[in-house]
């Protein structure tokens, strides 16, 4: 193969398909690409369908797509009931949730059925990808593929390179994710990467800041908005990313580094033992309704 020519894909599995999967998803097909979704069941892939329907109508009903263009997307996305299906593919996305174990026993899975040329990625945002790839016989052939939410309007992709990851998976990658339209950064493993490393103490920090008592979360992020010039606050920014999904990142940076800034506000703790988990459970730092929009106080 020419080594300038672009790398062809046609069609994508993914493996998990909860709120970064069904994202994933939606960009792939958007590009074009053939999706292969693979779940536990059929009922939850059906309900995974259902969810990016749902999601499609909502960007429908906010000028961002046409009822054609969700069509399109729709007929591009399947589910496959066996793994060994996903050997269609050029690339399969593992993205399932942050576990270890789990995460290395699907790509054993994926080892075994797809072709040694195929690229497996994981959408990992803090875990080893060196520790994953070296669960399979083709180490040189995974890679870190970090998404962030919501994965279709997000435009930045963290191309992560384990050890033995070699410069033609990272060109591959890169050209994936040139298809997707995102733009890619390369990143070599360390913990956290670049984003997750970067806003974990940020979040962190605010988080006190309500503990102690200095501002309601409220003026925490608005002075952070009108002050900084960010689209959002760092507290309703947790609340989007699920506050369980914050302290798992925060704890295993502090145990990755042992550095007293990932080490997860007391608050944070106490809002997670209540069942306060951000937009997902409609409370979090703020409460929220079924849309996910923060509710009026009255």
């Amino acid at each position: 193969m020419d080594p300038a020519a672009p790398y062809r894909f046609r069609t994508v599995g993914i493996v998990g398909a909860g709120t970064m999967g069904q994202g994933i998803a939606i960009t792939c097909a958007a590009a074009g690409l053939d999706v292969l979704m693979r779940e536990k069941s059929a009922e939850q892939a059906a309900r995974s369908l259902e969810e990016i329907a749902e999601t499609l109508d909502r960007d429908i009903a906010k000028w961002r797509r046409t009822e054609s263009e969700k069509r399109a997307i729709l007929a591009r996305v399947d589910w496959v009931e066996a793994t060994a299906a996903l050997e269609a593919t050029e690339i399969v996305i593992e993205a399932v949730s942050e576990d270890l174990e789990l995460k290395t026993a699907i790509f054993q899975e994926l080892d075994r059925v797809c072709s040694p040329d195929d690229l497996l990625a994981t959408n990992t945002s803090a875990l080893s990808v060196t520790e994953i790839a070296a669960r399979t016989a083709r180490p040189e052939r995974v890679i870190g593929l970090h998404f962030l939410h919501p994965v279709p309007k997000v435009p930045l992709v963290e191309v992560v390179r384990g050890l033995k990851t070699t410069d033609e998976t990272y060109r591959r990658a890169m050209e994936f994710v040139r298809i997707l339209g995102k733009t890619g950064i390369e990143v070599f493993e360390y913990p956290g990467y670049v984003t997750t490393r970067v806003m974990l103490p940020f979040l962190n920090e605010a988080m006190h800041v309500v503990m102690e008592g200095v501002a309601s979360a409220e003026a925490v992020d608005t002075s952070m908005k009108l002050g900084y010039g960010l689209p959002v606050g760092p507290l309703a920014l947790a609340d989007r990313m699920g506050l369980d999904e914050v302290m798992r990142w925060m704890q295993h940076l502090f145990d990755e580094l042992g550095d007293v800034k990932y080490r997860p506000c007391p608050l944070l703790r106490k809002m997670i033992r209540a069942g306060h988990l951000g937009v997902k459970s409609g409370r979090g730092f703020f409460e929220y309704d079924d849309d996910g929009n923060v509710k009026a106080k009255g």
